[in-house]
This record gives C-alpha cells, sequence and structure tokens, in this order.
C-alpha cells in the first residue's frame, strides 16, 4: 500500500486536470451485471469502490449510447439515451452519483464526426433531396474524392432512396456531419449541454480534428491527402463549441486528433485560444510501424525513437498547451505486450511502462486492465477477432496476396480486439467478468492475471499505479516541471529529469532484459536523493537496474 502523504506541495490551481489521472472504461468489456456476456453500466457501478482503492480522479467511458454497434458503439442512434444493452438513464444517473459521492468525476466520449446511419437525423436526410436535414451530411450526385476510409473501401456510398452518395470516412453505417450547416453545430451544442446538466464533467472527443473539410474553389471538396484533417474552419469550430457549451464549467475536454503535429497541438491546447485542454497524439503509435504501410506492417520498437518521439511532445508543449499520456486505449493492443516483455518480464515492463508514463508532464490515461497488466489475447485464427477494422483489413489483405500466417500474425500484434477482452477480475469462471457466455473471449491467463490476486499482492502493478497517482497528486515538480531528457542514444534506458523551484526528480527506467549498468555523467549526482518509487522495491538509488527496473528519485 502507497503512504498516506503527511502535507503536499501542490499549489491551488483551477487546472485540476493537470495532477489529476483518469481512467478509461471500455463499457461492453468492463463488467457484466446480468449474465448477457456484455458488460453494462450497473456492472460498472459494481466496481467504483475498486476505482476509488486505485486513486484515479476521473473516469472516461466510451460510448454506451443507443446504437446498432455496427463499430461497437462508436454509431451513434441516439445521443441522449443509452443502449438498452448497457441499461437506461436511471442507470446513468447512478453512475454519475455514484462517482461523484467517492470524488471521481466523469467524461463522456463526444462522437459528433459522424452519427449512426440509424439516427433519427440520417433517417430524415436520405429520406428525400429536399429534406430539410438534408444538407446536414454529405450528399454528391457522383464520388467527389478518391479518399479511402479508415475501415477499408471508398468513403462514397450509394444510397437507392435518393439515388446519391454520402461520405462516411469510418464505416458505411457512420455518415459524417455537416458541420459546415450551422444547424448540425448547434444541436451538437445542445446535446452537450443537456450532459453536462446532467452532471457530466467534460468530453474527450472522438476524432474531433476531422469535423472540418477542405474545399476547391467551386465547392466541391477537395480530394487531395488528409484535406479532412485539420481543416481550414478547424479552430473557429472548437473556439465555437467553448463558447457556447464550455466556457465557465472547469471541464475536462480533450480532443482524439490523429496525424496532428505539435504546432497544430499547441493551438489547440494553448489556454488563451480557449479549444481543449489537451489532445491524444498518435506518433509514438506508429513508430512501430514499418514505414510506407499502414499499421499492420510491424516491426520491433527501437527505444531511441520513442525517446525521441515523446521528448520532443514533452517540450513542445511545455510553455504553451497540455499532454495527454496514454500507452493503451480502447484502438491500442495491450503496451505491456507491444512495448514491453508479457512473459517473464511482465510485472516489472508493465511497471516501468507506468512509471515512465505518469512521471512525465501530462494529464495520463489508464486503459481498463492495465492497471494490473492484462496482455494480449493469444488469438490463433481470424475468426477469433470481432473488430470491424480488423475483419475489413484481414480481407482486403487476403485480396493483395497477404499469407495467411502474415495476416493473423499481423493480428495478433495489432488488433484493437486485445484491448477489448474482458476485464479479468478474478480467477473464477470467465474472470468474474459475467456468468454467460463473453461476447469475446476471455484471455486463458486469468487465472494468474486478474484484479482480485493484484489487490492482494502489495507488490504487484496494481499497488505501482497506485503510488505513482500518489506521487502526482502529492509533488508539484512531477506535475508542473520541466523536463529533460538523459542519455537520448541509448538503446536500453530511458532516463529523463524534471525540475522545478529547486527540486529535480529523476526517471531511470532500464526497457531490456538483461541487467544494465548505467553512466549518468555529469547527472550522476541525481542519483543521491530519495527514492520516491521503485519497482523492485529498493530504498536506495543506484545506477545498476534489474530488466525493466525504474526508480524515481526526488533531489531537493
Amino acid at each position: 500500500m502507497p503512504p498516506t502523504p503527511v502535507s503536499s506541495d501542490l499549489r491551488p490551481t483551477n487546472d485540476w486536470w493537470k495532477s489529476a489521472v483518469v481512467y478509461q472504461i471500455y463499457p461492453r468489456s468492463f463488467a457484466d451485471s446480468n449474465g448477457d456476456g456484455i458488460g453494462d453500466l450497473p456492472g460498472i457501478i459494481s466496481k467504483l469502490d475498486y476505482l476509488a482503492e486505485l486513486g484515479v480522479d476521473v473516469v472516461w467511458m466510451s460510448p454506451a449510447y443507443k446504437s446498432p454497434q455496427d463499430d461497437n458503439g462508436y454509431d451513434i442512434s441516439d445521443y441522449q439515451d443509452m443502449d438498452p444493452t448497457f441499461g437506461a438513464l436511471a442507470d446513468m444517473d447512478e453512475l454519475i452519483a455514484g462517482l461523484h459521492e467517492r470524488g471521481i468525476k466523469l467524461v463522456m466520449d463526444l462522437v459528433v464526426n459522424h452519427t449512426s446511419d440509424e439516427h433519427p437525423w440520417f433517417v430524415e436526410s436520405r429520406s428525400s433531396r429536399d429534406n430539410p436535414k438534408r444538407d446536414w451530411y454529405w450528399w454528391r450526385d457522383e464520388p467527389e474524392t478518391e479518399w479511402e476510409s479508415f475501415f477499408s473501401g471508398s468513403v462514397w456510398e450509394h444510397d437507392e432512396t435518393t439515388d446519391s452518395y454520402y461520405l462516411h470516412l469510418f464505416s458505411r453505417k457512420q455518415p459524417d456531419l455537416n458541420w459546415e450547416n450551422p444547424q448540425v453545430r448547434e444541436a451538437v451544442y445542445e446535446m452537450m449541454r443537456w450532459w453536462l446538466d446532467r452532471g457530466v464533467d467534460g468530453f474527450r472527443m472522438d476524432v474531433i480534428n476531422l469535423i472540418s473539410k477542405k474545399f476547391n474553389t467551386d465547392g466541391s471538396l477537395d480530394g487531395t491527402e488528409s484535406s479532412y484533417v485539420d481543416g481550414p474552419r478547424m479552430h473557429e469550430f472548437m473556439q465555437e463549441m467553448h463558447r457556447e457549451v464550455l466556457a465557465g464549467r472547469n471541464l475536462i475536454t480533450v480532443g482524439e486528433t490523429p496525424g496532428v503535429t505539435i504546432a497544430e497541438a499547441q493551438n489547440y491546447t494553448d489556454p488563451a485560444r480557449n479549444e481543449v485542454n489537451m489532445v491524444f497524439t498518435f506518433e509514438h503509435m506508429n513508430l512501430d510501424t514499418i514505414p510506407g504501410q499502414y499499421k499492420w506492417g510491424h516491426r520491433d520498437l527501437y527505444l531511441p525513437d520513442l525517446k525521441e518521439n515523446l521528448s520532443a511532445w514533452q517540450t513542445g508543449l511545455m510553455e504553451t498547451g497540455w499532454n495527454s499520456l496514454y500507452w493503451d486505449n480502447h484502438d491500442q493492443p495491450r503496451a505491456v505486450s507491444r512495448f514491453g516483455n508479457d512473459g517473464e518480464h511482465r510485472v516489472a515492463s508493465a511497471k516501468t511502462l507506468a512509471t515512465v508514463l505518469h512521471m512525465m508532464r501530462g494529464t495520463p490515461y489508464i486503459y481498463q486492465g492495465e492497471e494490473f497488466g492484462m496482455t494480449n489475447s493469444p488469438f490463433v485464427s481470424v475468426d477469433e477477432y470481432q473488430d470491424i477494422e480488423s475483419l475489413n483489413w484481414a480481407k482486403q489483405a487476403a485480396q493483395e496476396g497477404w499469407s495467411t500466417e502474415e495476416i493473423t500474425f499481423a493480428l495478433s500484434v495489432k488488433s484493437r480486439d486485445h484491448a477489448r477482452t474482458p476485464v479479468q477480475w478474478d480467477a473464477t469462471d470467465k474472470a468474474g467478468f459475467t456468468t454467460g457466455q463473453p461476447w469475446l473471449a476471455v484471455n486463458p491467463n486469468y487465472v494468474e492475471i486478474n484484479a482480485a490476486a493484484a489487490v492482494a499482492d502489495p507488490t504487484s502493478v496494481f499497488h505501482h499505479h497506485r503510488m505513482l497517482i500518489n506521487l502526482r497528486h502529492t509533488h508539484d515538480v512531477i506535475v508542473n516541471g520541466d523536463y529533460r531528457l538523459l542519455l537520448p542514444e541509448h538503446e536500453q534506458v530511458f532516463a529523463y529529469a524534471r525540475s522545478l523551484d529547486g527540486k529535480q526528480v529523476l526517471v531511470l527506467a532500464n526497457f531490456s532484459d538483461e541487467h544494465i549498468s548505467v553512466d549518468l555523467g555529469e547527472d550522476a549526482g541525481l542519483l543521491d536523493g530519495q527514492i520516491l518509487l521503485s519497482t523492485d522495491g529498493r530504498t536506495e538509488a543506484r545506477p545498476n537496474l534489474n530488466p525493466w527496473e525504474s526508480i524515481v528519485v526526488l533531489n531537493g
């Protein structure tokens, strides 16, 4: 158990989210209360004391809105109701109240680049060419660009009702909203205000930087590559959203912004611009991808590349803006399998990945199961996957000549389903997730790797996360300190220093299966301070590290 701090040196601030830690819940896979094999809102409610024990400040919940579930809830047919699969609005109200009673805030997923094709707005829009909501989506007589959707195939889908084509950057059942229409924007803002008035504390904005599309002078969509990313009215829309909905409410807001650069992230997160608190960047998630290929072309991670990238974001947003910090989420395979060692050194590498992340400048995110070291699942066949992106890619890859072995290997490394296997609560049948048949197979290692075992073990990954959260709540240097990378070219060690008002924190981490002796050169004196945390329980800092060991040392 981590020690309870006697006092904190954190300064009073309205930017409460800077010292907060966020926990993401994917409702379908979190906890099932009724035995239908699918997680639900009452299941989440039953685990609130667990979240309180972990010590997180915020829960971000992936969509549980009414949906046909073509993309597991990211295709929404009613923004202001819960899908019966997950529960009812009354359950949502109980969840909000239960979190608030424990001092935990709730962030909802805001999915407004697109809706479901079963949303009443789109049902009207497709009904006739002169329907009042026709211009709420993108309609054309012929495909206007050669864009490929993120889920394979053209972004243009023919609709027989009016013999025309609508735009969908994702699934054909996810038509894109036309944010150029002010009626669309006001409808979105009205919905957001409705949720905030109900007690929600902020939004994670799904692919928000895709809502502004680029046009040619004749009014047609610009078909050049990435012309739907960070379009010309992007910041105008975000500032309008802030002005109309977010201002004065002291919320937490994070934009998912694929393809965003550091310069663009500064624009999104500069407090003076009144847009969002932070954004999710994806650059570090592309470092284990073969250059020129989509994410399925896998290569091993080269540590200096990772250090260079994360450090660029640290320094790039140090004076203006704010970072979000994550390894795992519902769209990424498990970090301990991807970047660590999920075999012999699973516990140590899960702890060290967490240490390096949580001690950086930014707001850390924990994805369900990450806090006790869940791993990728040992799926052996394409038939075992359910993710629409994975299945569509596998079909296309087969058509392009990929072998069965190549396809199954790529999925075993990068499929989103690895993040979506049910949370392993205990060693009982089906990992304590459900009494029924789980919607996606439980990872068979649940007997060893589960929350109950981790909570009972004071040396576990779970309690390491608790200590990391405690340090962030206690030390202002961890929240607001400057960042300086050490040993940038070292291929096995990730080391950096944080500093603020005469205090310095050293983070020293071994990213290998080997015993390492580290020479910090002129920074060797940083090892002389007070050891705040160690993955191996050591009480004195030294430059010799065990496999996947990491330490945090305070000076001053």
